[in-house]
């Protein structure tokens, strides 16, 4: 099996595909802001949390490599799910920063370390009330970890809805849940075709764990 480390694993994405990993056997750990998640979060209802004590949670700052670095010791496999679709600059939040240099950085690392594979949630099209520099950072990250001696896979997802999605309002969580149950329609949106949380997670998985650099767009992503 494979020991692999998610960062932002106490994250919305994050959260089902170190449940996927878990069920699947691998060692997970996981370096987040916030740690190991808590009940509060809408899909972690009682009696399906079981997984949680099975990863290794590590709360550290992203970008103070030194605080976490030794989390990547052993790991075959780095998946990057960290990313926000809000600004905040006067905390620090911007699109650059956590959804560019986070990624970066991790990176770097991940390489320096010796890790064999690195996995990028990145995304087709901007989110839902995002500016356009949102993407801009997501690109930016893809285009300066492309040459890094990692066996590098890049997903691009359109919005992801859930249980627990932090990034746009429950009506607009609702909307994409019905959207993607209607195929005629869903398709036709393209890039913009709206993904469940945990088949984004259960592809995002399995395409990590293979051996060949890859670009998976939301057209492959839904047909996996």
């Amino acid at each position: 099996m494979t020991q692999l480390l998610v960062v932002g694993g106490s994250g919305f994405l994050g959260r089902s595909i170190c449940r996927h990993a878990v069920a699947d056997g691998h060692t997970v750990r996981s370096v987040s802001k916030s740690g190991r998640p808590d009940s509060s979060h809408a899909d972690l209802r009682p009696g399906t949390e079981s997984w949680i004590d099975a990863v290794e949670w590590t709360s550290a700052d992203l970008f103070s490599p030194h605080t976490w670095r030794d989390r990547l010791r052993g790991c075959d496999l780095v998946i990057h799910s960290v990313g926000t679709a809000h600004e905040a600059p006067t905390e620090g939040v911007t699109f650059e920063r956590i959804n560019g240099d986070s990624t970066i950085l991790t990176a770097l690392e991940a390489e320096r370390a010796g890790v064999e594979s690195f996995a990028f949630l990145s995304s087709a099209a901007n989110y839902p009330t995002a500016r356009r520099a949102y993407l801009r950072s997501k690109r930016r990250a893809e285009r300066a970890i492309s040459d890094l001696n990692l066996e590098l896979t890049v997903l691009r997802p359109g919005p992801v809805y859930g249980p627990g999605q932090p990034h746009f309002p429950g009506a607009v969580n609702t909307l994409f849940e019905w959207i993607d149950r209607v195929p005629m329609l869903s398709e036709r949106l393209g890039d913009a075709q709206p993904l469940p949380v945990d088949h984004v997670a259960r592809v995002t998985l399995d395409a990590a764990l293979e051996d060949d650099r890859r670009l998976l767009t939301t057209e492959d992503i839904a047909r996996a």
